[in-house]
């Protein structure tokens, strides 16, 4: 049966892979990690995070920028993601909606791709 998540595929248009190694890799900290040599004609990049990969996929697809999909990245220190993402003028999206035990917002990625960052709280 299922025993973990093994990777994260987030949709990015093709030719950014600079835009994203600047955005994943330098403001959000994540490491880069090498495709496979038979998937590398197709584009994008590929990050580590913990032991979860996200594999930014080269793709042409339709509005990103209207969708509530997204990823979800847990966090030790909400308030210092957010002070870095504004530190390089990334617009942030409040969740007006609580959820019990968790502080979350939202920003996008330079593709339009929603993120949300979460950290557990005490009640």
């Amino acid at each position: 049966m299922l025993k973990r998540v093994h990777h994260v595929q987030i949709s990015v248009p093709v030719g950014s892979e600079e835009v994203c190694r600047h955005f994943y890799g330098t403001i959000l900290g994540m490491r880069e990690v090498s495709k496979p040599e038979s998937l590398r004609h197709r584009g994008g990049v590929w990050f580590l995070l913990g032991d979860i990969e996200i594999h930014l996929g080269a793709e042409q697809v339709a509005d990103r920028a209207q969708s509530r999909r997204h990823v979800a990245f847990q966090v030790d220190d909400l308030n210092q993601v957010r002070q870095r993402l504004q530190d390089h003028g990334v617009p942030l999206e409040e969740e007006p909606i609580p959820i019990p035990g968790w502080d979350r917002f939202y920003c996008r990625d330079p593709f339009g791709n929603r993120i949300e960052f979460i950290q557990r709280v005490d009640e």
